[in-house]
């Protein structure tokens, strides 16, 4: 809250950073309680009692008193629009509508201006209309590169360059800031009379947040206040300041991070997020924040930006709690301990050209985010529902005029329903843009044949471990990585053939090295036999290639006119290729070996099987491979799309696929399962179909094996083995396009003005939830999503294959009940679970210069409600009053 009583006063400074001392309003005159003697009627008294002479609005009345000993430096120029009155005794002239006045860099507009050349004085006021509105307020330009200023009205010598403006408003970093009088001599100091800082914009604010300062001196480097209190939505609080001085900073300020306060039903009361926030530069700062339980559960967290201009950008958040658990007193009393570190790091490419350097980190125990619950405000609903952590640290250079890309990573993958961690430190990849060896820089002409032959190389290294996560800093736990290296070498050659036709063949050559190796046995042991796996140290090296050749071509179908469809057509791109694989598991390689179990069979298996790289195939090879692609679409009249003569297109069916493969030289099973997919949409693209399977062309036994049989002679062409289906509609599309316009706008805004931990992760969320975005401009919005995947197993208790099927739908939407109420909900249903997924409502309430909004989660076990009211102002977003209640990760 000292952060942001700080930043507040330091506003005031901005007034004084030029040689203005002036600011826009829109306060009359007659509202500030000053004294409106000098303010003029357009009907007023005044100009009648002298003869008003009219000015042409096209020319100036230049006053050049540039005389001796009358210690003008420049001339003055004067110009009136509507007329001008002179008081030639006293040296003073009055201007009417659209009044101007210039000396040296000094400008000055209003409806009325009273120039007094004796004393170097001008004064300057709107005006009051006919209805009693005031109107044409002075405008200032100083010249010194600010924008022009408006206020209620001014004195102003124009030769000390001094004098007191009255009625000031300013916006300030999304504050507003007022101030009945402000005076600035030419020290470059500034008095305040009866300021006023508040983030509403209205002349009277009506719900705001801010300070009132009876009287404060500004300076260069400080800002001594007298007697000022806090104001909180118009209410007067009980924190005041007989007398304050605060230092003036021309950076960011350390300060102190005010928390939230709740209940927690597992937990107790609690107060979240209290903290410190550390300004070390303009490049770096840091946010230290806690949490504290009744119970006796607590949080810790560190969370730290930086950034070099035109180079990079990052950040990394170390967190830590402490989570009781059980009844106090109790056997099942204890503590759960779990941490969680991110880190991400971005580098602009223009900071070094042909090379790149990112990371993205999101590592802890798996429990993190489970134990913690909603309560931080670092903690979100997608963080609770997220069954998998993931990390990449990534560089990158392009050398040999880029033809030559070499990446290098480390990376990590956590699945926190198993526990299990899998991480590769590291990855290298080095990849030669493909060539024609055969080709001249010289040709001239089109491509021979055998100069269109196309050679490529990549090379891959890995080092990598998968075991549990509580196994991995264990005793031996690093042992447990397994390394590799991988070179592959794609040549191949593409021609036309017999006119639509095209010809494509291809060799391709891998070989992997390996550094370790295993063996298999069975051991007789007084418990029985066991299978032993042992693993041995070593190069070795393993290779394997593969020849395909293949035709494909493109046929066209059109259907006749049918109603109102002009024309249907049907694009069929079907392929076919000969491929070819020697047996790998044969002897002569060395690849693979064998050993006889407790019954004597003979188990043949691979030396290489647990590489990171696989191991080269088994079995020979020699098959028809082929796919077949649909895309239909039908042609429409239509009213409103003029193109193409008046005439619509509209996808039926887009990348309908099958593809197979048929092995000749397979003892059985030659044809493989044949795979499908594709996608649709329906009502003008409003409703997207995308859609999935397997098609399995042989029969199984009693007990679900597979058999060479087809199952057509079982009287079904095929066994639908899996089939996914999913779709979305929006039944407001308008919705979706201004969310991601909105979003698109936020992002560079943010990016512009440096994003702060808070905003981040608010856009962050808006991105990937639906319904985290509020736009008062959509009035109402419905969108439904539902997915669907079916497949096949052998149920070892009914002895027959069953399905089984997962299915879910989701529905997120909102309305507006008011221009300033809006509802918003999120909800679903698992139709294999029965039961409602989670479940969230929120209503807002745009209160002019706050927000407020309420959350509530009704069942579940993160149920949870939660009102916060928020500033808009930027400069106070840590300012947020916030009453938060939840499960915690509990029941109740």
């Amino acid at each position: 809250m000292l952060k942001s009583l700080i930043n507040i006063l330091t506003l005031f400074i901005i007034l004084a950073t030029g040689n203005s001392t002036l600011a826009q309003s829109n306060i009359p005159l007659k509202q500030n309680g000053l004294q409106s003697k000098d303010a003029v009627s357009a009907n007023s008294k005044l100009q009648d009692t002298t003869k008003i002479k009219p000015v042409d609005s096209t020319k100036s009345v230049q006053d050049t008193a540039k005389k001796k000993g009358s210690g003008l430096q420049a001339e003055v120029s004067i110009i009136a629009v509507d007329s001008q009155k002179s008081e030639v005794a006293k040296n003073i002239s009055h201007l009417y509508r659209g009044a101007k006045v210039k000396y040296q860099d000094f400008e000055l507009s209003a409806d009325y201006i009273r120039l007094d050349r004796n004393q170097k004085k001008i004064f300057a006021s709107g005006i009051y209309d006919k209805s009693g509105k005031y109107v044409g307020r002075p405008i200032v330009i100083m010249g010194n590169g600010e924008s022009p200023k408006t206020v209620d009205s001014l004195y102003y010598d124009y030769e000390k360059q001094e004098g007191n403006t009255y009625g000031i408003m300013t916006e300030v970093d999304g504050g507003f800031i007022q101030a009945n009088i402000v005076r600035k001599n030419i020290y470059d100091e500034m008095s305040i009379y009866k300021g006023l800082y508040s983030t509403c914009n209205l002349p009277q604010p009506h719900t705001h947040f801010g300070i009132h300062i009876s009287k404060g001196i500004v300076t260069k480097n400080q800002i001594i206040s007298g007697p000022a209190y806090l104001v909180v939505m118009g209410v007067p609080m009980p924190v005041a300041f007989p007398f304050a001085f605060f230092p003036k900073p021309d950076k960011r300020a350390s300060g102190f991070l005010f928390p939230s306060f709740g209940e927690d039903y597992t937990r107790g009361f609690s107060m979240r997020d209290i903290g410190w926030y550390l300004a070390f530069n303009d490049y770096w700062d840091s946010e230290i924040r806690g949490s504290l339980y009744s119970k006796g559960s607590w949080e810790a967290s560190v969370n730290t930006r930086y950034t070099v201009n035109y180079k990079y950008n990052g950040g990394f958040n170390i967190r830590y709690a402490n989570t009781k658990v059980g009844v106090e007193g109790t056997d099942n009393y204890g503590s759960n301990k779990d941490f969680n570190v991110t880190w991400n790091h971005t580098q602009r490419q223009e900071a070094n050209p042909g090379t790149s350097f990112s990371a993205s980190v999101n590592f802890g125990t798996t429990s993190f985010f489970q134990n913690t619950g909603t309560g931080s405000v670092q903690n979100s609903y997608e963080n609770l529902a997220r069954n998998r952590m993931g990390s990449s640290i990534s560089y990158g250079k392009v050398f040999a005029d880029g033809k030559v890309n070499l990446t290098a990573s480390l990376t990590h993958s956590q699945d926190m329903a198993t526990r299990s961690i899998q991480l590769s430190l590291p990855n290298i990849s080095l990849n030669v843009s493909s060539f024609n060896p055969f080709d001249s820089k010289d040709r001239v002409g089109e491509q021979k044949w055998y100069q269109r032959i196309n050679v490529g190389y990549s090379f891959q290294a890995q080092n990598t471990v998968n075991t549990a996560d509580s196994l991995l800093f264990s005793s031996g736990g690093f042992k447990r990585f397994q390394n590799g290296f991988q070179h592959n070498i794609p040549i191949s050659l593409s021609l036309n053939a017999f006119k639509y036709f095209q010809f494509n063949t291809s060799v391709n050559y891998t070989e992997r090295w390996y550094l370790q190796s295993t063996r298999q046995r069975i051991d007789n042991t007084p418990s029985g036999y066991r299978q032993r796996l042992d693993t041995l140290q070593g190069f070795n090296r393993a290779y394997d290639y593969s020849i395909s050749t293949g035709l494909s071509t493109k046929i066209y179908g059109m259907y006749p006119k049918i109603g109102k469809i002009e024309a249907i057509r049907h694009v069929v791109t079907p392929s076919i290729n000969l491929n070819y694989r020697p047996d790998f598991s044969d002897p002569r390689y060395g690849f693979y070996q064998h050993y006889n179990d407790q019954y004597g069979n003979r188990n043949v298996y691979s030396i290489f099987a647990q590489g990171v790289y696989g191991s080269p195939s088994a079995g020979k090879s020699a098959g028809i491979g082929f796919s077949i692609d649909n895309n239909i679409e039908a042609k429409v009249k239509s009213k409103s799309d003029t193109t193409d003569g008046g005439f619509k297109k509209i996808p039926i069916l887009q990348g309908l696929t099958f593809s197979g493969n048929y092995n000749f030289v397979a003892d059985s099973l030659k044809l493989s399962p044949i795979t499908f997919s594709g996608r649709t949409a329906f009502f003008d693209q409003k409703m997207n179909v995308n859609f999935n399977g397997t098609f399995d062309p042989y029969s199984v036994d009693d007990n679900g094996v597979r058999i060479n049989r087809y199952a057509i002679k079982d009287g079904s062409l095929a066994r639908l083995t899996n089939f996914g289906l999913s779709f979305d509609y929006s039944l407001n599309p308008k919705a979706a396009k201004s969310r991601n316009n909105n979003i698109d706008s936020l992002r560079k805004e943010m990016s512009g003005a440096g994003m702060t931990p808070e905003q981040a992760q608010a856009l962050a969320r808006i991105s990937s939830d639906p319904n985290a975005f509020v736009d008062f401009n959509i009035p109402w919005n419905l969108a439904a999503s539902f997915s669907f995947n079916m497949s096949k197993f052998f149920n070892s208790s009914t002895r027959r294959m069953d399905n089984q099927i997962t299915s879910t739908l989701n529905l997120h939407g909102d309305f507006s009940v008011t221009p300033k109420w809006k509802v918003t909900f999120q909800s679903g249903y698992d139709f294999k679970q029965k039961e409602v997924v989670m479940t969230s409502f929120n209503i807002y309430r745009d209160l002019h210069c706050w927000d407020m909004s309420f959350g509530w989660m009704p069942f579940g076990r993160y149920r949870s409600y939660n009102v916060t009211i928020r500033a808009k102002a930027s400069i106070l977003q840590d300012l947020k009053l916030t009453k938060r209640a939840s499960s915690g990760g509990g029941y109740f």
